[in-house]
Order: structure tokens, then sequence, then C-alpha cells
């Protein structure tokens, strides 16, 4: 036996107790097939809390939560038929924790009867190995507080440097009763696993590191309120420009104004832009959503969902992006995946799993509008993932649904001021939030809050900021897909509040958009 103990932390370490716990499980009585998944997952925060008026650490909290543990999924034999189960163990990885893992999955086993196998290897070759940033999963508490300071100095030296301060405050005390906000985090995700199953018997690893820094600025005395955001997965790419762009917007945003209630042509820039993705498209383009007929392009496989102009894919095995991943919490490759391409929708997100329940569906060309060889395309098991909610691979749950890197591109990419003289007149929507669907994912209607970073748009330039929290957006995802004007050529790579998935985002013109305005508070 390989001794095990707590705090385990190498991609070997937790292949040789998959392996070990594997070969314990596949000998026991009743078992047909058999998958071991381990896991070992770091989460380093550091919290940014800067007021110029109230006495403050700015930066506060370095924290970090360790986890591992491993998850046994296993097909039984009994007299009923063949049953399925699923358990784990928290950081134990010895043969001891596989052998309770296993019990649990054997007492919560049930019939499925849309149950087929455990995944069998892919006809696709695995694409990353060794992409990680080793200087990221050996970041030490220093480098965390560093981080953040780094953050919180960018700010600060843009707020004191902004002339529209001083003309408004008069002297440096003066500045400071403003009451100058800096809220926000730097956070780091270290990611391991490692998986061996009855159909895929070689024992796979994988290493994954991302980095992020999330801003939010206030000049409190003026109601003005600005966002800025990191994405990366190196930390010597790392600089100050979530701290330098936050307060930048808050100054920008000085003075807002309140926009009468219509229909406008909008320019979504890249917040936006992800948040409607993460809330509303991705979650149409799942093979879960396709099964429960739960999706606004239900049975549009190879139709037009959206403007010729519109790309859309996910890419989990793309160098460099954030969200990549080696395999999947399945064991297969990672790789791209249209979901819209040139306005025509062209596939769906899917794990083992969803793609063979729905393959066998006697509806399947009703919901998704294609069978045969043309479905089993559109349906190749690329997103099979046990994240937790923003980060982390998780031993304890069983693989479910999730984006990677979700691109999206223009069919003629064009610049921001290109963008902006074809709008003429409109708005510039920089922040949303709280984005949901209303009456069912099916519908396709949404609302959302436009929250700051916002703009009028006049004469093809921006002009006056728009007073935050003071308009609603209530549309339809047909409504913005297929009034789009303009799409730009660049992209960020953007994540909103509790994602999965990272949205390498452009700036979009839609027109035609509802907007509402919120009533005003009494003074």
């Amino acid at each position: 036996m390989f001794p095990l103990t707590d705090g385990i932390r190498t991609a070997a370490e937790l292949a040789r107790a998959a392996q070990q716990a594997f070969d314990f499980v596949r000998s026991q009585r009743g078992v047909v097939e058999a998958e071991v998944f381990t896991a070992a997952n770091g989460a380093l925060l550091t919290r940014l809390n800067y007021t110029s008026h109230v006495p403050c650490n700015g930066v506060e909290e370095p924290k970090s939560v360790e986890s591992h543990g491993l998850g046994i999924q296993a097909v039984f034999d009994s007299p009923a038929g063949r049953l399925i189960g699923f358990g784990s163990e928290p950081s134990d990885l010895t043969l001891r924790g596989a052998e309770r893992a296993l019990d649990k999955a054997r007492r919560a086993a049930v019939a499925d009867p849309e149950f087929v196998s455990l995944p069998q290897p892919s006809r696709e070759p695995r694409a990353l190995t060794g992409y990680h940033d080793p200087a990221l999963m050996a970041l030490d508490d220093a480098q965390l507080v560093e981080a953040g300071w780094r953050v919180v100095n960018g700010a600060l030296t843009t707020f004191m440097a902004s002339a529209r301060l001083a003309d408004l405050a008069g002297s440096e005390a003066a500045l400071r009763r403003l009451a100058l906000i800096l809220g926000g985090d730097v956070t780091i995700l270290q990611e391991r696993i490692a998986i061996v199953s009855t159909r895929m018997p070689s024992v796979q690893t994988d290493e994954s590191t991302l980095l992020t820094a999330f801003v939010t600025a206030m000049v409190e005395a003026h109601a003005a309120k600005g966002s800025g955001a990191f994405t990366g997965t190196r930390l010597d790419h790392f600089t100050d420009e979530a701290g330098v762009d936050a307060a930048q917007n808050a100054i920008s945003a000085i003075g807002g104004e309140r926009v009468p209630p219509g229909e406008y042509t909008v320019v979504f820039a890249r917040q936006p832009v992800a948040d409607l993705l993460n809330n509303i498209v991705v979650p149409a383009c799942t093979a879960r959503a396709f099964y429960a007929s739960n999706t606004p392009f239900l049975g549009k496989l190879g139709r037009p969902v959206a403007s010729p102009l519109l790309t859309v894919y996910d890419h989990g095995a793309g160098p460099g992006l954030m969200g990549s991943k080696g395999i999947t919490c399945e064991g297969l490759p990672t790789g791209r995946t249209d979901l819209i391409r040139n306005g025509v929708l062209a596939g769906s997100l899917s794990s083992w799993y969803e793609t063979q329940r729905l393959l066998r569906d006697p509806t399947l060309a009703e919901k998704l509008g294609a069978t045969g060889p043309t479905a089993e395309a559109a349906l190749v098991p690329r997103n099979g993932f046990r994240f937790g909610a923003g980060g982390g691979r998780r031993f304890d749950s069983q693989p479910d649904i999730a984006a990677s890197n979700v691109v999206v591109q223009g069919a003629e990419g064009v610049t921001r001021e290109e963008l902006f003289r074809r709008v003429r007149d409109g708005l510039y929507i920089g922040r949303i939030w709280y984005t949901y669907p209303i009456n069912g994912l099916r519908a396709g209607d949404f609302t959302c809050t436009v929250v700051a970073d916002s703009y009028i748009i006049r004469d093809g330039r921006l002009t006056a900021p728009i007073r935050a929290n003071a308009i609603r957006i209530n549309d339809n995802i047909a409504t913005i897909l297929n009034n789009i004007v303009g799409i730009t050529s660049d992209v960020k790579g953007t994540i909103v509040w509790a994602a999965d998935e990272v949205v390498y985002a452009p700036e979009i013109a839609v027109r035609g958009v509802r907007v509402d305005a919120i009533a005003r508070s009494p003074d």
C-alpha cells in the first residue's frame, strides 16, 4: 500500500492514489464498471478594501482554502439489474478512503434507464499538457499580498493624479472627503486532478492555474461608481490594470444622467456580453437544455438563430486561454465546439452522459433538429466538468456540463471608433448585473440592471455618463442576437461572478434594445 496523508499536492501522488483505489474497487463484489477521480484544489484570495475617509488596511484577509479527496462512480450488478452509484471521501486518499467512498456509492446506487456506460476513449487526441504556470502553483503569502497592493496602488495613483478630482476637492484633505472607496479581490486557483476508469484504464492527470482581479471603485460623495478586472494564466503577466480602470471609470461616472425609457441602439461592452453569454446563451446551448426542451434554440440545429455577423464557440484546449484544460473531468480531451457559426446554430456543449442520453431520445429530431452523424458531430462530449461555483474541480461531485473558453467573434470585426460611428446615437452599457431569464429559459426573455461604466452616445462619441442603477434592460435574447449591427475585432478574457467559464468578449452593437427606467429613490 502506498501511504498517503493529509496535504496532498502533486499530480503524481494523485495518480498513484487513483490507481490504488481503482485496483481495489474493480476487485470488489458486483462491480461491473468503475471510475476513480482524485483532485486537489487550492484557492488563494486577498480582499481589497481602501476607504479615504475611514481608517482601513487597504489589503486585508489574505487567506487560502485547500481541499483534496476522491470520488468513485461504479456500476453494480444486482438482482434487479444494473445500478449506478457515486460516493466520495474528503481528505483521505488511502485504501480506507476508497473503501468508504465505494460503500457510499453502493448504498446510493439506483437504476438509471438512460445510463449507457462510463465514458469511452475519444477519437480526438489530447492537445494540452504542461501548460500551467509553476509560479502560480507555488505562490506564497507575501506574493499574494503584493499582488493585492499592486492593484490598490494602481487605483490610488489614478485617483490622486486626476485633475477632475483635484478640481472638485480643492486640496488633498478635501480629496479624501470625497469618500474614495476601493473594494474587490485578487484570486488564484490551483487545480490538480487524476482519473482512471474501466474503459480508460491508464491514469490521466491534469494541472491548471488561473489568476483574476476584480475591483469596484467609488467616488461616494458624487454617487459615482466604476469597475475594473484582470484575467490571466501567468503571474509574470499580472498588472495593476484592474485598479487603474476601476478608478478611472469611477471618475468618469461623476455627474451621471438618467435616460428616458425606450428602444435604443446599444453598445454592449465586454462585461455585459460575458454576462448575457453566461446566464442566457451558454445555458441554452447545452445537451441538457435540449433534452429538457428548455432552450430558445429548440430544434434549430443547422438553422439561423442570430445575425450572420456572429460566431460563438467554446475552446477548452486553446493555448494560453484562461479556461483551458488538458482533459475534462471525465478523462476526455478538451477541444473546440462551435455553438453559433455565422449566425447558424452549429453545436451544443455536452458531457458523455448527456450525449448518450440525447442521442437515444426518440424525439431527438424535434429537440435538436437533426439525427444520425449530424447530431453526433454536434454533441461531442468535450465539456464534462466537476466545477465548483467559480472555480475548482471537485472530487465530491459527478460531471456536469460547463463551458471553458467561450470566444465571440464578428464576421467583419471593426474598431471601437467605427462601432460608435455606426451607432451614432444610443447607449454604451459597460456593466450589468442580476441577469436572469424570465418566463423560463425557452422563452428567451431576460432582464438585467445597468450598474456602472455606462454612457450616452451622441454623434458617434461617448458623452455624459449614465447614472448607476437608473435603468434596466428587459428584452428577448433573440432580439439581441438577430439585431447585431457590429462587433469589434479585439476580445478580452472576461469573467462574471461565480461563473465557471471565461468569455473572450468583444464589444457588440445591437439595435432596438428595450430599456426601462428604474424609479428614482426619494431624497
